[in-house]
């Protein structure tokens, strides 16, 4: 009861103070799109600030004082390229824009653990969405620009194992499918495939907690392009002939 209560306490200053420091702008800047967009990452400058997700840094306004509040900076343009609402110098949440004026990502917390990222393509189709526990990302999804997920990966909430971790090619055929089947004793069942979508391994992996790697253990099947079978025996990550 008193995390319940101590959640919406948090979750109403947040709703308050945004109410309170709406329209106010700390420092304002502006930048050129070729020289804060990366082509693969996008507009990465911010995170640096977000400490929910493993940012050190602090934003001071001119005067050397911590940002507090709502700040927007700028492209050349006069396009927005961020705003974001700033506690003691920290990101809490914000949106980073494309020169069209599309968002480009979007942050926010639900509550004391979770957050919550989503990162965009420029014409504003999805590119990532990533929840965090307690910092770290417990369930992270990317796309490619056709929509189809290219690869995706829950967490136990600890961090400490894997549930799933699966990968696509563009056109939805599976590349590698891994999976927690056995939680107690951190077994998975893997399968791997060719580039036309034809199965090329399957079997189980373990979980090794000494070297904190997933390693092939006990009977796998591995198929040539043509879908002949062998046999092979693992015993945790060694092959037995």
């Amino acid at each position: 009861m008193k995390k319940i209560t101590l959640s919406i306490f948090l979750l109403f200053h947040i709703v308050s103070s945004f109410a309170q420091f709406k329209g106010q702008i700390a420092e304002p800047k502006k930048y050129n799109p070729a020289k804060v967009i990366d082509p693969d990452y996008g507009i990465t400058m911010y995170e640096k600030l977000n400490f929910q997700t493993g940012g050190d840094s602090v934003r001071n306004d001119k005067k050397g004082y911590a940002c507090q509040g709502w700040i927007e900076d700028y492209y050349e343009s006069g396009q927005l390229i961020h705003k974001g609402y700033y506690e003691d110098g920290h990101l809490k949440i914000y949106k980073n824009f494309f020169p069209n004026g599309n968002v480009e990502r979007s942050f926010k917390l639900t509550d004391l653990k979770k957050c919550a990222m989503q990162i965009f393509f420029e014409d504003n189709k999805l590119k990532s969405d990533i929840n965090y526990y307690q910092g770290n990302p417990q369930v992270w999804t990317d796309y490619y620009d056709n929509g189809q997920i290219e690869y995706t990966e829950e967490n136990s909430k600890s961090m400490e194992y894997l549930i799933t971790r699966k990968s696509y090619a563009k056109d939805g055929k599976p590349q590698e499918l891994m999976e927690l089947t056995n939680p107690k004793k951190k077994i998975y069942s893997k399968k791997e495939y060719y580039e036309n979508g034809n199965i090329k391994a399957e079997g189980d992996m373990i979980y090794n907690p000494a070297v904190s790697d997933y390693q092939k253990d006990g009977a796998w099947t591995v198929y040539d392009e043509s879908g002949k079978p062998s046999k092979e025996k693992w015993v945790k990550g060694e092959e037995i002939k």
